[in-house]
């Protein structure tokens, strides 16, 4: 019972936390996974020109693209349906046409079913006799749409938005080595070599890492899982490995920082011995800092903070000096401390302890 209310506490935390994530991100962004959440009514009041349903189903209006296109009465707009890309139905939206002109030049909506948006776009298809101006009124709409398709393309496979390029390739790779073989492999020249795998190829080649700006982003704009798989992988061992008793396992197994940092540190036997009082101290100023800086964040006083962790700087041609001095000033101390910014300065590493915080009884 116990074990199960720990559980339940450590779900609980970790709710708490992403709530607070989330409220940053309605903050800074006005938006949560991608969905606006500070849209102006004239946006809002705008209707979709293409619509992708969940089947891979394409639904086109035309009321936008084929507004200058006027038939007897007025414009025509359609809705088209594309299937597999093909044409699978053409039906008239509410327009001012007269009934009886429409009802003819409506024999036209099938000529397209069936065929490629390319072929269709070739197709020509003639006005009905009686009904020229409203045919010709369909015919422009279909045309608009069917050009806009051809336009905006929409992907037929999950895979089409997967990198197959060697660097993802890599970072995939590592990153699942990361993610399971610690979980059953226990050997310090192993635990070395992924440290290493995990500074060049998740770090400087890759750039890919967990940080308050990629978290935030994330949230704000959502995650296409086939793009960001890696990310993804790293977001599942921060935030879900630790309720199966896998506490800081990114901390301690993916992050490429807290892996240069200890393989600094390995290169230096002296350590600094610090007192128990100093390193309660220290961990009290993380958790104030942490305390601060995200009242700077909720409070939108200074957001710009999340841009100075030393994360980025594995992206150093992008990276700001004053991020690379810190990153080289932290490498360089935990040649003597002990992985130092993981330990009593990260607020992204605050973060995840706090998302996997539990009842102190069910410690072991």
């Amino acid at each position: 019972m116990s074990n199960y209310k720990g559980k339940l506490q450590q779900l609980l935390y970790l709710i708490t936390c992403v709530l607070l994530v989330m409220a940053v991100s309605i903050r800074r962004d006005g938006k949560v996974v991608g969905r606006e959440l500070k849209q102006q009514q004239e946006v809002s009041s705008k209707t979709d020109t293409m619509v992708v349903l969940d089947d891979g189903t394409v639904r086109l209006n035309t009321t936008e693209l084929g507004k200058d296109i006027i038939g007897y009465a007025g414009t025509v707009p359609l809705e088209i349906t594309l299937k597999d890309g093909k044409v699978k139905n053409i039906k008239a939206l509410e327009n001012s046409e007269t009934p009886e002109f429409f009802e003819e030049a409506s024999v036209l909506l099938p000529k397209w079913n069936g065929y490629t948006i390319e072929d269709a776009q070739k197709m020509k298809v003639d006005d009905v006799s009686g009904a020229t101006f409203t045919s010709n009124a369909i015919i422009g709409n279909v045309q608009r749409g069917l050009q806009y398709a051809a336009k905006n393309p929409v992907k037929s496979s999950i895979w089409s938005d997967f990198d197959f390029s060697v660097k993802a390739i890599a970072g995939l790779i590592v990153v699942l080595l990361a993610s399971i073989l610690p979980l059953f492999v226990k050997n310090k020249r192993y635990r070395i070599s992924q440290q290493i795998l995990n500074v060049i190829v998740l770090g400087f080649w890759c750039g890919t890492f967990l940080n308050y700006t990629s978290i935030i982003s994330y949230m704000s704009n959502g995650m296409n899982v086939m793009t960001l798989i890696v990310p993804v992988i790293m977001l599942i061992t921060a935030f879900v490995y630790p309720l199966f008793g896998k506490k800081s396992y990114y901390c301690t197994h993916v992050c490429p920082l807290g892996s240069l940092q200890e393989l600094a540190g390995k290169c230096v036997g002296y350590k600094v011995k610090m007192k128990p009082t100093t390193i309660k101290r220290l961990d009290m100023f993380r958790q104030i800092l942490w305390a601060i800086l995200m009242l700077c964040l909720w409070t939108g006083v200074w957001f710009d903070w999340i841009d100075y962790e030393p994360f980025s700087a594995f992206v150093f041609k992008s990276a700001s000096w004053v991020v690379i001095a810190i990153a080289l000033v932290f490498v360089a101390l935990s040649t003597v401390v002990m992985r130092p910014y993981c330990r009593f300065v990260c607020p992204t590493g605050s973060l995840f302890k706090y998302s996997q915080l539990s009842n102190s009884k069910n410690k072991k």
